[in-house]
């Protein structure tokens, strides 16, 4: 037969078709009626299913038994049994788990291990995600590995044991020598994970990686090694002391995440680099105190081109802080802008209206901004006019974190002095905000209508309030309501169009 008449061609696109549409019932029927599909059908079923307990169901009912959501072996299961259930280990492409050890209990994972003789169990799987591993699946995570897996993502539960995790690590690059992205997170800070984290690093196939997302240190010579691989375009490495300034090319990076616990002096290492393709970064500080960051980033980032194309801008730290947001003027192009501090010991926010005005008038494509953590009890010099100037510059903006203060709307609205739409001041289109995150601002009682109304006015399609202090209870579930309201207006509406330009286009209008 012609090859552009191959039967085989034929079905497997017909088969990718109807999955890929959503008619997975219909591919089974069609798996079900005629045996030329069966195989493309469980093929490109398999390829999309994630699920290990799904998996264990492919067993016979006598083998195993399900009770309270855990799967138990009643026993063996036998030659045959078991060449059945391979069959399938071999179509699966991904593994997803989100709770492992509340889904398949270590005893189930032993009976697996023991089957396999030490092969994989799932010798195709390409992707590998796990989330809050504990000690009692730790040992297990190399039973799901296999020379096909490029995708390694694994978060371990709290006080995972560090000797433990560092000698299931140590095999990765044996395991999975074709590997491209590695994610390991939250690990313990413990040198057994500081040399595993580098052997992983060391061993890998430098070439083909292309995201190194771990929670730990380096030794200095994987160090040396991390920041000149070409193909990288994702690194999370933490700095856990002092360390000289390294050598740095990444021209392919597009998002670096960054712990530090000491001083900043490392980030002379990236002054002059070629970052043509950075655009997201992410910093993470503990020192003794954060200092004149802002500046310094700014100096490094005006070094180089990551200043034309940074579009995620995040900061953290668990310190009271006042930074100088006016070092990341020159970043106009940011989407996202996240400077987080604390205020447990006392206010550190410095915020006013001056400062956020600046910020709205630079940053127009700000759709997530977050200035401090949740807000506290503490008066800010932030008024209405600088959250209406916010709404007015930036209307694609969907979340808002800052300090501001309650009762100049209120004043606001009492001197009927809220700026009206012609004096420019409220933004000639709505502004896209729909969360808002108030934490422990104070609001006084009798005036939380007041507050609704005028917060309602400047961001219209305003619904959720994220909050500590009780009095918001109320505005925040009289903004959901009011969002609900509009929705439910607006799909009618919408749908009333519709029929009637069908009708129109009927000539039964």
């Amino acid at each position: 037969m012609h090859d552009c008449l191959n039967v085989d061609e034929i079905v497997r696109l017909l088969v990718s078709g109807l999955v890929a549409c959503g008619w997975k019932e219909t591919a089974v029927a069609l798996a079900c009626c005629c045996k030329k599909f069966e195989d493309p059908v469980l093929g490109v079923l398999w390829k999309e299913q994630k699920r290990l307990d799904v998996l264990l169901a492919t067993l016979p009912e006598g083998v195993w038994d399900e009770r309270h959501h855990d799967f138990v072996f009643k026993t063996m299961p036998t030659g045959a049994e078991w060449a059945r259930f391979t069959k399938y280990c071999r179509r699966m492409r991904e593994l997803e788990l989100e709770q492992p050890k509340e889904l398949i209990p270590s005893n189930v994972l032993s009976v697996l291990q023991l089957r396999t003789l030490n092969e994989p169990l799932l010798p195709n799987l390409k992707s590998l995600e796990l989330n809050k591993s504990t000690a009692d699946i730790v040992p297990f995570i190399p039973l799901f590995l296999s020379h096909m897996t490029t995708n390694i993502e694994i978060g371990f539960a709290d006080g995972s044991s560090a000797v433990m995790v560092a000698s299931m690590m140590i095999n990765l690059p044996k395991l999975c020598p074709h590997v491209q992205s590695i994610s390991l997170s939250p690990l313990p800070r413990d040198p057994a994970i500081t040399n595993a984290t580098s052997e992983i690093l060391l061993n890998c196939n430098l070439d083909a990686l292309r995201f190194f997302h771990v929670d730990s240190s380096l030794t200095e010579e994987a160090r040396k090694v991390v920041f000149q691989l070409p193909n990288l375009s994702g690194l999370w490495t933490v700095f856990t002391e002092p360390i000289p300034p390294p050598e740095v090319s990444l021209p392919n990076l597009t998002s670096l995440d960054i712990e530090y616990h000491h001083d900043h002096a490392w980030l002379e290492g990236f002054h002059g680099t070629t970052f043509s393709k950075l655009t997201e970064v992410t910093f993470h500080a503990e020192p003794h105190e954060v200092g004149a960051f802002l500046e310094a980033f700014e100096h490094f980032a005006l070094a180089t081109s990551a200043s034309a194309v940074l579009s995620h801008f995040r900061f953290h730290t668990s310190l009271a802080w006042s930074p100088s947001y006016y070092s990341l003027l020159g970043f106009k192009q940011l989407i996202e802008l996240v400077v987080e501090f604390s205020c447990d010991d006392g206010c550190s926010s410095w915020l006013d209206d001056e400062i956020l005005i600046t910020l709205a008038q630079a940053m127009p494509q700000l759709e997530i901004l977050q200035l401090g953590k949740a807000p506290c009890q503490v008066p800010s010099n932030v008024t209405v006019h600088g959250l209406i100037a916010l709404a007015h510059h930036c209307l694609k903006l969907t979340k808002l974190c800052v300090h501001f203060q309650t009762d100049s709307i209120i004043l606001a609205l009492s001197n009927q002095t809220v700026p009206s739409a012609q004096e420019t001041h409220l933004p000639r289109e709505d502004c896209a905000l729909t969360s808002l995150q108030v934490g422990a601002i104070p609001m006084p009682q009798h005036h939380t209508f007041s507050v609704f109304l005028v917060l309602l006015r400047i961001f219209p399609r305003l619904l959720n309030i994220e909050y500590v202090d009780e009095g918001w209870k109320w505005v925040d579930a009289t903004i959901k309501l009011t969002g609900q309201i509009d929705t439910f207006v607006h799909r009618s509406i919408s749908t009333l169009s519709s029929t009637l330009e069908v009708e129109a286009a009927e000539g039964t209008l």
